[in-house]
């Protein structure tokens, strides 16, 4: 099996016990998960200027399903970051 240096550099440190265990403390290992979460789900008020017609189109749509506009706008951003809606221009 190849390795690259990086990996060739632990393995060797492994083989020569240059690590130390250290004792597993699930409450910390909670704590990590729960802030991240925590951070994964916060949300950040913005400003954007838009077309005034596109808005109301947007608000109409809304209004046709029964939500808000803003999560609307708010599910379009969260799939465009996540490579489920495609950007043309």
């Amino acid at each position: 099996m190849k390795y690259d240096a990086e990996e060739k550099e632990l393995l060797d440190a492994l083989e020569k016990g240059e690590f130390e265990s250290v004792p597993f403390d699930n409450d910390q290992i909670k704590k990590m998960a729960t802030d991240t979460l925590d951070y994964l789900n916060q949300k950040k008020q913005i400003t954007i200027n838009m077309k005034q017609s596109d808005l109301d189109f947007v608000k109409q749509r809304a209004k046709d399903i029964g939500i808000s506009y803003q999560n609307i706008i708010q599910a379009l951003i969260h799939n465009y970051a996540h490579g489920k809606v495609e950007l043309k221009i």
